[in-house]
């Protein structure tokens, strides 16, 4: 099974003229206490978000500190439920088929979470073993994955707590893509590389949309990344998008670059969040 020539498994077949994603009145707010009182108060961290994500494109998801970026990404991902709304992956409810959804995704996060005594082998051993794939397709895998993330195939065994941050993040986008998700959900997952595993990790994510056919949404603070990846772009602020579009649309409409557009949708009273 090669990665090169996408001939990964389908973990479920779904019909070609289903949208990625449909998200159509979208709602999440939590309860937190106030400083320094007992008094509890509302916060809306989603609120009526509408989204359609078509096969095969990039989108990127941009916003401050506490935005809603994360929120969104964990309702995608069947992590939390949302109060109000309806989320769609490729047909399939969120709320009412959340197993087969759970099939159709997988979800890289800034905070990778495995057993870190554990190599990285183990990890993904575990990891693919849960969805029913073969240890030694899994491993055959493994390594042209992380070989092309330029991770040595010796670091495979060595325990994840020894592994620097850009090596256990390369691991993560293995474990994610050897499910072989039709769906991608990247929760900023070049933040803290150095350049060169930045650009590794950009280039792949390009290559698993080409030759796995995989649909990737992906919540970003780098702007060059996003104009790298994403065909289209939304800005989200407060639990709202501000505006979607290509990145060439929002810049023709709001400011000369990405950032510009960024600043402008936000109001610069956020940006010391950003």
């Amino acid at each position: 099974m090669s990665i090169a020539g996408g001939e990964f498994t389908r973990p479920l077949a779904v019909a070609p003229e289903a949208l990625a994603l449909s998200a159509v009145g979208v709602y999440k707010s939590f309860r937190e206490r106030e400083s320094g009182n007992r008094q509890w108060r509302r916060v809306d961290a989603v609120s009526g978000i509408d989204l359609t994500v078509p096969r095969g494109e990039i989108l990127g998801i941009l916003g401050p500190n506490g935005s809603g970026k994360s929120t969104l990404i964990r309702i995608l991902a069947t992590l939390l439920m949302p109060d109000r709304g309806q989320v769609e992956i490729f047909g399939y409810d969120v709320n009412r088929h959340r197993l087969l959804v759970r099939r159709l995704i997988n979800r890289v996060s800034v905070e990778a979470s495995f057993f870190k005594k554990l190599t990285a082998e183990e990890n993904l051993a575990y990891a693919t073993g849960l969805y029913g794939v073969p240890n030694r397709e899994a491993q055959t895998m493994a390594r042209a994955i992380l070989d092309r993330l330029g991770l040595p195939a010796k670091k495979l065994r060595v325990p994840l707590e020894q592994l620097s941050r850009g090596q256990q993040q390369k691991v993560a986008i293995a474990r994610a893509l050897l499910t072989s998700p039709t769906l991608m959900l990247l929760d900023e997952p070049t933040t803290g590389l150095d350049p060169k595993s930045r650009r590794e990790v950009q280039q792949f994510v390009l290559d698993v949309r080409q030759g796995h056919d995989a649909t990737i949404v992906i919540c970003t603070h780098d702007m060059d990344e996003a104009e790298r990846l994403c065909d289209r772009v939304a800005i989200i602020n407060q639990g709202r998008f501000e505006a979607v579009g290509t990145p060439e649309e929002l810049k023709a409409r709001h400011g000369a670059t990405l950032e510009a557009v960024f600043f402008t949708l936000i109001g610069e009273s956020t940006a010391q969040t950003y």
